[in-house]
Protein backbone atom coordinates (compact mmCIF):
# COMPACT_ATOMS: atom_id res chain seq x y z
CA UNK A 1 0.00 0.00 0.00
CA UNK A 2 1.47 3.29 -1.12
CA UNK A 3 0.08 6.75 0.20
CA UNK A 4 -2.90 8.04 -2.15
CA UNK A 5 -2.98 4.89 -4.21
CA UNK A 6 -6.18 3.67 -5.91
CA UNK A 7 -6.15 0.22 -6.10
CA UNK A 8 -9.34 -0.80 -8.33
CA UNK A 9 -10.57 -4.01 -6.82
CA UNK A 10 -13.19 -4.92 -9.84
CA UNK A 11 -14.66 -3.46 -12.71
CA UNK A 12 -18.40 -4.59 -13.36
CA UNK A 13 -18.61 -6.41 -16.68
CA UNK A 14 -21.85 -4.86 -18.24
CA UNK A 15 -21.68 -1.43 -16.68
CA UNK A 16 -18.84 0.83 -15.80
CA UNK A 17 -19.40 0.49 -12.26
CA UNK A 18 -15.46 -0.20 -10.57
CA UNK A 19 -14.64 -0.88 -6.47
CA UNK A 20 -11.81 0.80 -5.25
CA UNK A 21 -9.87 1.52 -2.36
CA UNK A 22 -8.45 4.87 -2.14
CA UNK A 23 -5.50 4.96 0.68
CA UNK A 24 -5.04 7.53 3.06
CA UNK A 25 -2.87 8.97 5.68
CA UNK A 26 -6.12 7.75 8.00
CA UNK A 27 -7.00 4.73 6.50
CA UNK A 28 -7.98 3.20 3.30
CA UNK A 29 -11.70 4.50 1.86
CA UNK A 30 -13.41 1.52 0.07
CA UNK A 31 -15.27 2.72 -2.89
CA UNK A 32 -18.06 3.57 -4.08
CA UNK A 33 -18.68 5.69 -0.87
CA UNK A 34 -21.21 8.23 0.20
CA UNK A 35 -19.31 10.67 2.41
CA UNK A 36 -21.27 12.23 5.29
CA UNK A 37 -20.96 16.44 5.21
CA UNK A 38 -20.08 18.47 8.12
CA UNK A 39 -19.92 21.82 7.05
CA UNK A 40 -18.45 23.32 10.59
CA UNK A 41 -16.10 20.48 11.74
CA UNK A 42 -19.97 18.36 12.98
CA UNK A 43 -22.19 16.68 11.19
CA UNK A 44 -25.43 18.26 12.11
CA UNK A 45 -26.84 16.56 15.13
CA UNK A 46 -24.65 13.20 15.05
CA UNK A 47 -21.99 12.10 17.59
CA UNK A 48 -18.53 10.95 15.94
CA UNK A 49 -19.30 7.48 17.26
CA UNK A 50 -22.31 7.48 15.91
CA UNK A 51 -20.96 8.28 12.46
CA UNK A 52 -18.71 4.96 13.52
CA UNK A 53 -21.75 2.51 14.14
CA UNK A 54 -23.35 3.49 10.54
CA UNK A 55 -20.69 3.03 8.97
CA UNK A 56 -18.87 6.30 7.63
CA UNK A 57 -15.51 6.09 6.50
CA UNK A 58 -14.89 9.81 5.74
CA UNK A 59 -16.72 12.89 6.33
CA UNK A 60 -16.41 16.47 5.03
CA UNK A 61 -15.86 19.60 6.44
CA UNK A 62 -15.88 23.02 4.60
CA UNK A 63 -13.09 25.45 3.92
CA UNK A 64 -14.82 28.70 3.28
CA UNK A 65 -17.11 28.23 6.75
CA UNK A 66 -13.92 27.33 8.82
CA UNK A 67 -11.85 30.24 7.64
CA UNK A 68 -14.74 32.37 9.04
CA UNK A 69 -15.25 31.17 12.31
CA UNK A 70 -13.54 29.65 14.30
CA UNK A 71 -10.49 30.18 11.86
CA UNK A 72 -8.03 27.72 10.58
CA UNK A 73 -5.19 29.18 12.97
CA UNK A 74 -6.82 27.82 16.13
CA UNK A 75 -8.15 24.44 14.35
CA UNK A 76 -4.20 24.13 13.80
CA UNK A 77 -3.65 24.86 17.14
CA UNK A 78 -6.03 22.56 18.29
CA UNK A 79 -3.56 19.51 16.35
CA UNK A 80 -6.13 19.59 13.09
CA UNK A 81 -9.63 18.40 12.39
CA UNK A 82 -8.80 15.10 13.11
CA UNK A 83 -8.37 16.24 16.76
CA UNK A 84 -10.51 19.00 16.72
CA UNK A 85 -13.76 17.08 15.85
CA UNK A 86 -12.66 13.91 17.73
CA UNK A 87 -13.08 11.80 14.30
CA UNK A 88 -10.10 9.35 13.64
CA UNK A 89 -11.06 8.40 10.07
CA UNK A 90 -10.34 10.06 6.61
CA UNK A 91 -11.73 13.82 6.12
CA UNK A 92 -12.06 16.05 3.14
CA UNK A 93 -12.37 19.48 3.18
CA UNK A 94 -13.88 21.36 -0.16
CA UNK A 95 -11.91 24.18 -1.15
CA UNK A 96 -15.27 26.42 -0.42
CA UNK A 97 -15.22 27.94 -3.98
CA UNK A 98 -18.68 26.64 -4.11
CA UNK A 99 -19.68 29.11 -1.49
CA UNK A 100 -17.75 31.93 -2.72
CA UNK A 101 -18.68 31.76 -6.02
CA UNK A 102 -22.78 31.25 -4.66
CA UNK A 103 -22.66 34.75 -3.16
CA UNK A 104 -22.07 36.79 -6.38
CA UNK A 105 -23.40 39.97 -5.72
CA UNK A 106 -20.32 39.75 -3.01
CA UNK A 107 -17.21 38.82 -4.96
CA UNK A 108 -14.36 40.42 -6.61
CA UNK A 109 -12.91 38.15 -9.26
CA UNK A 110 -9.96 38.30 -11.32
CA UNK A 111 -7.18 35.73 -12.78
CA UNK A 112 -5.09 36.33 -9.61
CA UNK A 113 -7.96 35.29 -7.38
CA UNK A 114 -10.81 36.30 -5.86
CA UNK A 115 -12.36 38.81 -2.81
CA UNK A 116 -15.19 37.73 -1.03
CA UNK A 117 -17.31 39.45 2.13
CA UNK A 118 -17.71 37.12 5.43
CA UNK A 119 -21.79 35.79 5.96
CA UNK A 120 -20.35 36.70 9.48
CA UNK A 121 -19.77 39.99 10.02
CA UNK A 122 -18.96 41.44 6.37
CA UNK A 123 -15.62 41.98 6.12
CA UNK A 124 -13.63 41.26 3.24
CA UNK A 125 -11.53 38.72 2.36
CA UNK A 126 -8.94 37.93 -0.35
CA UNK A 127 -7.87 34.54 -1.43
CA UNK A 128 -5.28 33.19 -4.52
CA UNK A 129 -5.38 29.38 -4.76
CA UNK A 130 -2.09 29.85 -2.38
CA UNK A 131 -4.07 31.29 0.50
CA UNK A 132 -6.60 28.52 -0.15
CA UNK A 133 -3.48 26.02 0.09
CA UNK A 134 -2.53 27.10 3.15
CA UNK A 135 -5.84 26.92 5.11
CA UNK A 136 -6.67 23.80 3.72
CA UNK A 137 -3.13 23.00 5.03
CA UNK A 138 -4.19 24.36 8.85
CA UNK A 139 -7.18 22.17 8.60
CA UNK A 140 -4.95 19.58 7.83
CA UNK A 141 -7.80 17.17 5.49
CA UNK A 142 -6.77 13.96 4.41
CA UNK A 143 -8.34 14.76 1.13
CA UNK A 144 -7.87 18.45 -0.56
CA UNK A 145 -10.02 19.81 -2.86
CA UNK A 146 -8.14 22.97 -5.50
CA UNK A 147 -9.82 26.55 -5.87
CA UNK A 148 -11.85 26.40 -8.29
CA UNK A 149 -14.53 28.67 -10.30
CA UNK A 150 -18.15 26.89 -10.19
CA UNK A 151 -20.52 28.47 -12.78
CA UNK A 152 -24.01 28.77 -12.76
CA UNK A 153 -26.71 26.87 -14.81
CA UNK A 154 -27.60 28.44 -16.96
CA UNK A 155 -24.16 30.48 -18.20
CA UNK A 156 -23.26 31.37 -21.65
CA UNK A 157 -20.40 29.39 -22.76
CA UNK A 158 -18.00 31.98 -22.90
CA UNK A 159 -18.20 32.27 -19.27
CA UNK A 160 -18.24 28.42 -18.93
CA UNK A 161 -14.79 28.93 -20.72
CA UNK A 162 -13.34 31.88 -19.13
CA UNK A 163 -14.41 29.40 -15.76
CA UNK A 164 -12.61 26.41 -16.98
CA UNK A 165 -9.54 28.00 -17.77
CA UNK A 166 -9.39 30.07 -14.62
CA UNK A 167 -9.70 27.04 -12.96
CA UNK A 168 -6.79 24.61 -14.63
CA UNK A 169 -4.55 28.18 -13.78
CA UNK A 170 -5.38 27.84 -9.95
CA UNK A 171 -4.92 23.41 -10.19
CA UNK A 172 -1.72 24.19 -11.32
CA UNK A 173 -0.85 26.70 -8.43
CA UNK A 174 -2.79 24.91 -5.91
CA UNK A 175 -0.55 22.26 -6.96
CA UNK A 176 3.17 24.25 -6.84
CA UNK A 177 2.15 25.89 -3.58
CA UNK A 178 0.83 22.50 -1.89
CA UNK A 179 3.81 20.90 0.79
CA UNK A 180 1.62 18.92 2.99
CA UNK A 181 2.53 15.42 1.75
CA UNK A 182 -0.07 13.44 4.15
CA UNK A 183 -3.08 15.34 1.86
CA UNK A 184 -4.27 14.48 -1.27
CA UNK A 185 -4.93 16.99 -3.10
CA UNK A 186 -7.57 16.57 -5.80
CA UNK A 187 -8.08 18.74 -9.36
CA UNK A 188 -11.67 19.65 -10.12
CA UNK A 189 -13.26 19.20 -13.80
CA UNK A 190 -15.35 21.72 -14.85
CA UNK A 191 -17.61 22.76 -18.14
CA UNK A 192 -21.03 22.88 -16.92
CA UNK A 193 -22.83 20.91 -19.98
CA UNK A 194 -20.85 21.57 -22.77
CA UNK A 195 -19.09 18.40 -23.32
CA UNK A 196 -15.79 20.22 -25.36
CA UNK A 197 -14.94 21.65 -22.27
CA UNK A 198 -15.48 18.75 -20.20
CA UNK A 199 -13.07 17.13 -22.35
CA UNK A 200 -11.10 20.84 -22.81
CA UNK A 201 -11.02 20.86 -18.20
CA UNK A 202 -9.76 16.85 -18.20
CA UNK A 203 -6.88 17.18 -20.52
CA UNK A 204 -5.64 20.58 -18.57
CA UNK A 205 -6.13 18.92 -15.30
CA UNK A 206 -4.30 15.92 -16.73
CA UNK A 207 -1.19 17.53 -18.14
CA UNK A 208 -0.57 18.31 -13.98
CA UNK A 209 -1.51 15.29 -12.43
CA UNK A 210 -3.61 14.79 -9.46
CA UNK A 211 -3.69 11.56 -6.92
CA UNK A 212 -7.71 12.66 -7.47
CA UNK A 213 -10.67 14.37 -9.42
CA UNK A 214 -13.90 16.44 -8.52
CA UNK A 215 -16.51 16.85 -10.36
CA UNK A 216 -18.07 19.65 -10.54
CA UNK A 217 -20.44 22.06 -11.55
CA UNK A 218 -23.20 19.88 -11.25
CA UNK A 219 -26.55 20.05 -8.59
CA UNK A 220 -26.32 23.77 -9.51
CA UNK A 221 -30.02 24.08 -10.91
CA UNK A 222 -29.31 21.73 -14.97
CA UNK A 223 -31.96 18.80 -15.26
CA UNK A 224 -31.10 15.45 -14.24
CA UNK A 225 -30.90 14.19 -17.57
CA UNK A 226 -28.81 16.43 -18.77
CA UNK A 227 -26.36 15.42 -15.62
CA UNK A 228 -26.15 12.11 -16.51
CA UNK A 229 -25.57 12.72 -20.15
CA UNK A 230 -22.78 15.12 -19.87
CA UNK A 231 -21.35 12.64 -16.80
CA UNK A 232 -20.94 9.78 -19.74
CA UNK A 233 -17.97 11.02 -21.37
CA UNK A 234 -16.53 12.75 -18.62
CA UNK A 235 -15.96 9.80 -16.82
CA UNK A 236 -14.47 7.98 -19.54
CA UNK A 237 -12.44 10.40 -20.34
CA UNK A 238 -10.81 10.45 -16.79
CA UNK A 239 -8.03 8.04 -15.91
CA UNK A 240 -8.84 4.67 -14.66
CA UNK A 241 -6.69 4.51 -12.00
CA UNK A 242 -7.79 7.64 -10.16
CA UNK A 243 -10.98 7.85 -7.44
CA UNK A 244 -13.87 9.84 -9.17
CA UNK A 245 -15.32 12.33 -6.79
CA UNK A 246 -18.72 13.70 -8.57
CA UNK A 247 -19.51 16.85 -5.61
CA UNK A 248 -22.56 17.79 -4.10
CA UNK A 249 -24.35 14.80 -5.61
CA UNK A 250 -26.65 12.43 -2.71
CA UNK A 251 -30.12 11.62 -4.70
CA UNK A 252 -30.51 7.94 -4.10
CA UNK A 253 -31.53 7.18 -7.47
CA UNK A 254 -28.95 9.60 -9.44
CA UNK A 255 -26.14 7.65 -6.75
CA UNK A 256 -27.16 4.21 -8.32
CA UNK A 257 -26.59 5.31 -11.46
CA UNK A 258 -23.62 7.58 -11.61
CA UNK A 259 -22.27 4.43 -10.23
CA UNK A 260 -22.79 2.93 -12.92
CA UNK A 261 -21.20 5.37 -15.23
CA UNK A 262 -17.68 4.89 -13.25
CA UNK A 263 -18.14 7.33 -10.10
CA UNK A 264 -16.51 6.68 -6.79
CA UNK A 265 -17.56 9.40 -4.44
CA UNK A 266 -20.06 10.98 -2.79
CA UNK A 267 -21.20 13.88 -0.67
CA UNK A 268 -24.67 15.70 -0.02
CA UNK A 269 -25.91 18.38 2.61
CA UNK A 270 -29.37 16.23 0.99
CA UNK A 271 -29.82 13.17 4.30
CA UNK A 272 -29.50 15.51 7.07
CA UNK A 273 -31.35 18.79 5.66
CA UNK A 274 -34.22 16.68 4.73
CA UNK A 275 -34.16 14.76 7.96
CA UNK A 276 -34.27 18.21 10.12
CA UNK A 277 -37.27 18.82 7.98
CA UNK A 278 -38.76 15.45 9.03
CA UNK A 279 -38.58 13.44 5.89
CA UNK A 280 -37.00 10.19 5.79
CA UNK A 281 -35.44 8.41 2.68
CA UNK A 282 -36.34 4.18 2.48
CA UNK A 283 -37.13 1.60 0.24
CA UNK A 284 -40.33 2.79 -0.67
CA UNK A 285 -39.06 6.40 -1.00
CA UNK A 286 -39.34 9.29 0.57
CA UNK A 287 -41.85 9.42 3.95
CA UNK A 288 -42.93 12.73 5.59
CA UNK A 289 -43.16 11.90 9.05
CA UNK A 290 -45.45 14.92 9.89
CA UNK A 291 -48.10 13.01 7.93
CA UNK A 292 -51.42 12.10 10.12
CA UNK A 293 -50.97 8.42 8.94
CA UNK A 294 -47.97 7.72 10.59
CA UNK A 295 -49.58 8.60 13.78
CA UNK A 296 -50.40 5.46 15.28
CA UNK A 297 -48.51 3.33 13.23
CA UNK A 298 -45.89 1.62 15.19
CA UNK A 299 -43.67 -0.52 12.91
CA UNK A 300 -40.66 0.20 12.23
CA UNK A 301 -39.66 3.47 10.22
CA UNK A 302 -37.77 1.28 7.12
CA UNK A 303 -38.47 -2.56 8.00
CA UNK A 304 -35.68 -3.43 5.55
CA UNK A 305 -33.43 -1.44 7.23
CA UNK A 306 -30.61 -2.40 10.01
CA UNK A 307 -29.58 1.46 11.93
CA UNK A 308 -30.33 2.27 15.39
CA UNK A 309 -33.16 4.30 14.19
CA UNK A 310 -35.46 1.79 12.27
CA UNK A 311 -34.52 -1.09 14.99
CA UNK A 312 -35.38 1.13 17.81
CA UNK A 313 -38.28 3.55 17.31
CA UNK A 314 -41.50 3.48 15.58
CA UNK A 315 -43.12 5.70 13.01
CA UNK A 316 -45.60 6.82 15.60
CA UNK A 317 -42.85 8.25 18.13
CA UNK A 318 -40.74 9.21 15.11
CA UNK A 319 -44.13 11.62 14.12
CA UNK A 320 -44.37 12.69 17.40
CA UNK A 321 -40.47 14.17 18.12
CA UNK A 322 -40.59 15.89 14.44
CA UNK A 323 -44.44 17.45 15.24
CA UNK A 324 -43.30 18.77 18.73
CA UNK A 325 -39.61 19.57 17.19
CA UNK A 326 -37.63 17.82 19.61
CA UNK A 327 -34.20 17.85 18.23
CA UNK A 328 -33.91 14.09 19.00
CA UNK A 329 -36.30 13.68 15.70
CA UNK A 330 -33.82 15.29 13.33
CA UNK A 331 -30.94 13.10 15.01
CA UNK A 332 -32.54 10.07 15.00
CA UNK A 333 -33.82 10.30 11.01
CA UNK A 334 -30.19 11.74 10.36
CA UNK A 335 -28.86 8.76 11.01
CA UNK A 336 -31.21 6.66 9.43
CA UNK A 337 -31.05 8.77 6.39
CA UNK A 338 -26.91 8.65 6.48
CA UNK A 339 -27.16 5.07 6.93
CA UNK A 340 -29.51 4.87 4.16
CA UNK A 341 -27.29 6.07 1.20
CA UNK A 342 -23.83 4.77 3.03
CA UNK A 343 -25.65 1.43 3.13
CA UNK A 344 -26.78 1.95 -0.43
CA UNK A 345 -23.14 1.83 -1.51
CA UNK A 346 -21.99 -0.84 0.36
CA UNK A 347 -24.70 -2.43 -1.50
CA UNK A 348 -23.51 -1.35 -4.67
CA UNK A 349 -19.71 -1.96 -4.04
CA UNK A 350 -20.57 -5.91 -3.22
CA UNK A 351 -22.95 -6.10 -6.26
CA UNK A 352 -19.94 -4.75 -8.02
CA UNK A 353 -17.55 -6.86 -6.65
CA UNK A 354 -19.89 -10.29 -7.64
CA UNK A 355 -20.87 -9.16 -11.11
CA UNK A 356 -24.08 -8.54 -10.96
CA UNK A 357 -24.33 -4.37 -11.07
CA UNK A 358 -26.18 -4.01 -13.76
CA UNK A 359 -28.91 -6.42 -12.30
CA UNK A 360 -28.82 -4.46 -9.05
CA UNK A 361 -29.52 -0.79 -10.95
CA UNK A 362 -32.40 -2.67 -12.61
CA UNK A 363 -34.03 -3.90 -9.55
CA UNK A 364 -33.13 -0.66 -7.94
CA UNK A 365 -35.21 1.31 -10.91
CA UNK A 366 -38.19 -1.04 -10.98
CA UNK A 367 -38.23 -0.60 -7.55
CA UNK A 368 -41.07 1.06 -5.55
CA UNK A 369 -39.38 3.89 -4.39
CA UNK A 370 -37.10 4.58 -7.00
CA UNK A 371 -39.69 7.57 -8.89
CA UNK A 372 -39.90 9.07 -5.32
CA UNK A 373 -36.29 10.25 -6.10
Amino acid sequence: MTLHDFDLIAKDPATAARSGVFHTSHGPIKTPVFMPVGTRATVKGVLPDQLRDIGAQVVLANTYHLFLRPGSDLVAEAGGLHAFMNWDRAILTDSGGFQIFSLADTLKLDDDGVTFRSIVDGAWHRWTPEDNMRVQEDLGADIIMQLDQCPPYPAEKDAVTSAVRRSAAWAKRCKDAHVRESQALFGIVQGGVFGDLRAESIERLGEIGFPGYGIGGYSVGEPHELMLESLVPVCDQLPADRPRYLMGVGNPTTLVQAIGLGVDMFDCVLPTRTARMGTAFSSEGRMNLRNAKYARDFSPLDPTCTCPTCTGYTRAYLRHLVNVKEMLGSTLLSIHNLHFLIDLTTRARRAIEAGEYAAFVRAWMNGPGAEDY
